[in-house]
């Protein structure tokens, strides 16, 4: 099976502080970095470290042919990622505390200049069975979620950042849904219903160091896995890379159960380490590092 992920492309500008900055103040950066992050390229990424076969749906400016270039050197299918000249790029502005915990500013870009005829194209190969994996950093999501459905895959929608609106449209077609505990309560309240409601098959909520619970809304069942102990360096992409792992573990047929607990694992891992798509673990890593909580716990 496969992956096909439409998602945002950007260029993350990191910037270390010792606080954020209140409302007229300035502060001094002492650490600056440049890396290939968005929330789709974290997530492409991700799943296929975890092994899976993945193509990315997406769209960068002449300015972000280097991006394209380093996520297909991290194993992941750019034949679908378009180039549009003379348009910027997404790009986000990162600043992370002594704590690990960011605040983020993102400029777009070409992510919401994704043309359908482009989504259409990539998509017609896919098979039945195949996944597709969203978030709300793009344009043409509902266009994608229905193209393929149409075509018999799997719709994994990561809920962030959160719009109502588009998640409201979106959950007729989606198969899996995946918020943090903060976005599902916020969701809840505003469609009006709880969320053993909702009308998607499954439900992860993820609840950072506390680790995750997945629900199956057709036959009631819960499970949920806790995440092993680590001290943060750098939260960003920790629920982007949590989704790739879990996405890739499905993918592949893995018990529901084993995905949680790679998806966790691999989520911790990356928060050990600074930066973005560059900071995410490999399987093995993964693997090795799940093992050895164990034995410790």
């Amino acid at each position: 099976m496969a992956i096909y992920s439409l998602g945002a492309i950007n260029a993350d500008s990191f910037y270390r502080v010792d606080r954020c900055p209140l409302n007229g103040e300035t502060v001094v950066a002492h650490d600056c970095s440049l890396g290939l992050g968005g929330k789709g390229v974290i997530q492409s990424v991700a799943a296929a470290r975890a092994g899976s076969q993945v193509h990315h749906i997406g769209s960068v400016g002449d300015d972000g042919v280097w991006a394209v270039e380093q996520l297909k050197s991290m194993g992941v299918d750019v034949t679908h990622v378009a180039i549009e000249l003379g348009k910027p790029s997404g790009h986000a502005l990162i600043f992370v505390e002594p704590d690990g915990e960011n605040r983020i500013v993102i400029y777009p870009g070409t992510n919401r200049m994704i043309e359908e005829a482009d989504v259409k194209t990539a998509l017609a190969r896919a098979q039945a069975g195949d996944m597709l994996l969203l978030q709300n950093e793009t344009n043409a999501q509902l266009y994608a979620a229905r193209r393929a459905r149409s075509r018999g895959m799997r719709v994994a929608y990561s809920a962030a950042p959160l719009e109502n609106a588009a998640v409201n449209d979106l959950l007729p077609f989606v198969d899996l849904l995946l918020l943090s505990a903060t976005k599902a309560e916020s969701l809840s309240g505003a469609l009006g219903v709880p969320l053993s409601e909702l009308p998607v098959a499954e439900l992860i909520v993820t609840e950072g160091a506390k680790g995750a619970t997945w629900h199956d809304l057709n036959s009631g069942e819960t499970l949920k896995v806790s995440a092993p102990t680590v001290d943060p360096v750098d939260t960003t992409g920790a629920g982007d890379t949590f989704a790739g792992y879990f996405c890739a573990g499905r993918d592949q047929g893995a018990p529901v159960v084993e995905c949680l607990e790679l998806a966790v694992t691999a989520a911790a891992l990356k928060v050990t380490r600074a930066g973005t798509s560059e900071a995410i673990p490999t399987l093995d890593e993964v693997r090795i590092f799940r093992s050895e909580a164990v034995t410790a716990g």
